[in-house]
């Protein structure tokens, strides 16, 4: 039997006991008052209760670090990535951050304006390790922003909460003078930072073009299970006929923020046509995923690209299903002797589209077999949509096996973990021909032919159609009040 799930509140008193729980647990809190000249962060945390140290996360964290002392002017003393007091009990820290060093530290401010500076916490956000939540407040200069991945609190933008995360990578808070916009996107917000270059000057229609793929992408599963993702665009030069998108990602850091390296010079009408937001986008949709399974995470993802981009109408269905098989066959020529496993536990460079393309295979082998055995009930879609509302956004990293488990309970069918069985240690790359023509398509001189078979035509068009409102309109309450209302 195939489930889907939905997360709502059922009664009023029920979400009203939630939010006072919420509000009363414990925290931390801390005041950013940032300095524009000299630049720097003037940090005071308040603790719910004395802690025995703070600590950063990052071992460049001491060098950007000056003057840390206890609210009562005591100082204290730094221990590698560690600062303590002499009496072990520290209910208030005050410390200043140098942010120009911090800019000089990243590579990721190397093209931007002097005006902007990406910041990531794990170098100067000192803080204990007991993982309550923190509450952060910013004091601004006038006309200066500060955007960061964190849960917005209230629509100034001025007020953070910071709870555990996976910590993959560095997320960076940007702080100076740049262009900002929320956006609605279905079932929430997008958070955008257009960030400025060190030459030229980057469109503001690159906001609308961040915004418009990440709600085409939303209208899919009524919106992503992030409510409100942070959105990085950090300009890196290029040509007029360099590729528009040089690089994406998606760091989950303290929250979901997703960066895209853009080249400014390039027409907007390229970055329509681009692919690389709507695969980054489409990482949200899933857990964050050990770099050992990564083909599992990367193949969802490269699937759910084309199949997007066609429900957006930006490829035409033969194109979707021209840059499978292109992708496909990448994958097949990528380093025949390894496994997906192995290919992707070796981290090897020349392993990279048996990476990405291995997974996709096992996405496409499980749309069909859902739509299968349910009769056109469910789908990859139907089950995306019960993964987000039951456990998304996650706090911690996920096992690919882990994630293929949930899926198949949330199937109600063991689908998924037996194509893992099948593929994740078999050398080679998956068949994917038999799914071919389980569809329709043939492959002549390597153009791939739709057959005219009415059920198969039937099956490939539910698979790029738009989805209908029991998907995309479902009532589900996913927590996206006005931040206002934190």
């Amino acid at each position: 039997m195939i489930l889907i799930y939905k997360r709502e509140c059922v009664l009023a008193l029920l979400c009203l006991g939630t939010a006072v729980a919420a509000a009363a647990e414990p925290v931390h809190s801390y005041r950013l008052r940032v300095v524009e000249n000299p630049n720097r962060i003037e940090v005071e945390a308040r603790f719910a209760d004395a802690v025995s140290s703070v600590h950063v996360r990052s071992n460049r964290g001491p060098r950007y670090l000056s003057s840390p002392r206890d609210c009562e002017g005591r100082a204290l003393v730094r221990h590698g990535r560690s600062l303590r007091a002499e009496d072990g009990r520290i209910t208030c820290l005050r410390y200043s951050v140098d942010l120009g060093r911090l800019r000089a530290g990243d590579r990721r401010n190397a093209t931007l304006s002097r005006r902007n500076t990406l910041a990531p916490p794990s170098r100067w956000l000192w803080r204990p390790r007991d993982g309550l939540p923190i509450v952060l407040s910013f004091e601004l200069p006038d006309g200066y922003r500060a955007s960061a991945p964190w849960e917005r609190l209230d629509a100034s933008g001025r007020r953070y909460r910071l709870s555990p995360s996976p910590e993959n990578a560095s997320a960076a808070v940007a702080f100076g003078r740049f262009t900002e916009a929320v956006r609605p996107v279905s079932g929430g917000e997008i958070r955008i930072a257009l960030l400025e270059p060190t030459t030229g000057r980057a469109p503001e229609t690159l906001i609308d073009w961040a915004a418009t793929v990440a709600a085409d992408v939303a209208a899919s599963y009524g919106g992503l299970p992030n409510p409100s993702p942070h959105v990085l665009i950090i300009p890196v030069g290029g040509s007029r006929t360099g590729p528009p998108v040089p690089f994406g990602r998606v760091i989950r850091d303290g929250g979901e923020s997703v960066e895209f390296f853009v080249n400014h010079y390039a027409r907007i009408d390229r970055f329509y046509a681009d692919w690389t937001a709507t695969h980054e986008y489409s990482h949200l949709l899933f857990p964050y995923v050990r770099r050992d399974h990564r083909w599992i995470s990367e193949g969802f993802a490269q699937y759910l690209q084309n199949v997007l981009l066609a429900r957006a109408d930006r490829y035409t269905p033969e194109r979707a299903w021209q840059k499978l098989y292109e992708g496909f066959e990448r994958g097949r020529r990528s380093r025949p002797e390894l496994s997906p496993n192995a290919a992707a536990a070796g981290g090897t460079r020349s392993a990279t589209m048996k990476v990405y393309w291995s997974g996709a295979v096992l996405a496409l082998a499980a749309d069909l077999e859902l739509r299968r055995i349910s009769g056109g009930q469910a789908s990859l879609d139907t089950v995306i949509v019960a993964l987000g509302d039951c456990c998304l956004p996650s706090a911690r990293e996920w096992s690919g096996t882990e994630l293929l488990q949930k899926l198949d309970e949330l199937a109600g069918e063991a689908v998924f973990m037996p194509l893992y069985r099948r593929y994740a240690n078999t050398a080679g790359f998956p068949d994917y021909v038999p799914l071919f023509a389980e569809l329709g398509l043939s492959v002549e001189r390597g153009r791939v032919v739709p057959g005219e078979q009415a059920a198969k035509a039937a099956l490939r068009d539910a698979i790029l159609a738009p989805v209908g409102p029991r998907l995309a309109d479902r009532d589900i309450d996913r927590a996206t009040a006005s931040p206002d209302a934190h």
